[in-house]
């Protein structure tokens, strides 16, 4: 597996689309990547699945553990590249909901880094192998 991380709108998506040699043409390659953040589970079928911090909220506001459900499924998503969001920058939400589900998203991706053969952070399009 792959972890792809870094800020919001810094071009995540299509540096994963670059690391499994797809076209940057998202809508020629829209089949192989689940999008989290329109809802739903993840599709272990695909090869991207992106949006991981909106799972993590949902996760929470369901009382599931997003780093358990991954845990879980560990054999199912060992082939994809998954792509999340870093939201552990910045102002600390003051509603408790979302303070629980960044810390989620954290431990999250705390989990996934270490399960990662790659780890990479993305920043203004710029991706850089850190593990």
């Amino acid at each position: 597996m792959i972890l792809v991380f870094g800020g919001a709108y810094q071009g995540k998506t299509e540096y994963a689309q670059g690391l499994c040699g797809a076209a940057i043409d998202k809508a020629d390659h829209a089949a192989d990547i689940c999008d989290l953040s329109n809802g739903g589970k993840p599709d272990f079928t695909k090869e991207i699945i992106t949006g991981l911090d909106a799972f993590a909220l949902r996760c929470v506001q369901e009382g599931v553990s997003p780093a358990d459900y991954f845990r879980e499924r560990r054999a199912q998503w060992e082939h994809c590249v998954l792509v999340a969001t870093d939201i552990s920058q910045g102002v600390v939400p003051i509603d408790a909901g979302l303070r629980a589900a960044r810390e989620a998203n954290g431990r999250l991706l705390i989990y996934l880094a270490e399960e990662a053969e790659q780890v990479h952070r993305v920043f203004c399009g710029i991706g850089k192998r850190i593990k």
